[in-house]
């Protein structure tokens, strides 16, 4: 067993048709130069084009790494929680947002977040015949709701968690998977690449800082 190291990001920030705007895709390209010193053996992506675009925005600044994209990285609801799952206090603000995802995207949502845990967490069984045993560098081009779902289960808090973590545009996290070890989120949501002016989109209003 190997040790995996996992980069999330979430995408530059994008219009409303979903595409990046000029300062997405400068986040993007800052994001890509920060990772040039990582020894990525992949940059995969969700299929939505802000994640596709991102990706590509990144793969452009690191050389000949192959860029991977895969449902598993899409924007989803990963998991919807009963009223008694709830600390009775935040239920009645919560529960509301999430009413209007079908029964359908619940259910597809549980299935995609599921396959994620299994596809990108945890140490690796074997890696590339030509990298013996470093460690595997992966990264994933993502939405929000995804990196806050692979964030809850690294700490092993309770399925309803993922609600409340925020995270900004072309921010990163990175989770180190170990054996014998738990998960270590090493990094969370971190922005130093972007000057301060790129630093805040992404998130609610009410938690932006001048």
């Amino acid at each position: 067993m190997q040790d995996r190291y996992l980069y999330l990001a979430r995408h530059g920030e994008a219009t409303d048709e979903g595409r990046l705007t000029e300062a997405g895709r400068r986040q993007a390209e800052l994001l890509g130069k920060r990772l040039q010193c990582v020894p990525l053996t992949a940059v995969h992506h969700g299929p939505l084009p802000r994640a596709a675009q991102t990706a590509r925005l990144i793969a452009e600044q690191l050389g000949q790494v192959p860029l991977r994209e895969c449902e598993t990285a899409g924007d989803y609801v990963p998991y919807i929680p009963e009223r008694d799952e709830l600390p009775s206090e935040i239920a009645d603000a919560m529960l509301p947002r999430l009413a209007p995802v079908s029964a359908e995207d619940r259910a597809r949502g549980a299935e995609l977040a599921r396959r994620a845990v299994a596809d990108f967490t945890g140490p690796v069984d074997q890696g590339p015949v030509d990298q013996g045993d470093a460690p595997r560098h992966e990264l994933v081009v993502t939405h929000a709701f995804l990196i806050a779902w692979l964030v809850r289960a690294a700490m092993d808090a309770p399925p309803w968690r993922w609600m409340g973590l925020n995270h900004g545009n072309a921010a990163l996290t990175v989770i180190r998977y170990a054996p014998a070890r738990p998960a270590t989120v090493l990094v969370y949501n971190d922005v130093s690449h972007l000057p301060s002016e790129l630093r805040w989109t992404g998130f609610p209003a009410q938690l932006r800082t001048p």
